[in-house]
């Protein structure tokens, strides 16, 4: 009886876990990491950053005085000129 009670708890446990109910965001990247990676690629100063859904734009202001936009995938990670 003791291990059939066991086992229901730990099922019960299981599904309960936040990991079971853990948003889909839970795997995407942060605003932080979006600003980290694009000034990987591009330096200069983060002027900026909007949500626009499956990525984010960066707006860096460059070394040289340029003010250039970058999109960080929210998924992958990956940096392109906007």
């Amino acid at each position: 009886m003791r291990t059939i009670i066991s086992i229901a708890l730990t099922v019960i446990i299981l599904f309960l876990s936040p990991s079971v109910f853990a948003d889909s965001e839970s795997n995407t990247v942060s605003k932080k990491q979006a600003v980290e990676l694009a000034l990987k690629e591009y330096s200069g100063k983060t002027l900026k950053i909007t949500d626009e859904g499956t990525y984010y734009v960066v707006r860096i202001l460059r070394d040289n005085g340029r003010v250039l936009d970058v999109q960080v995938d929210k998924k992958t990670g990956a940096v392109r000129k906007d």
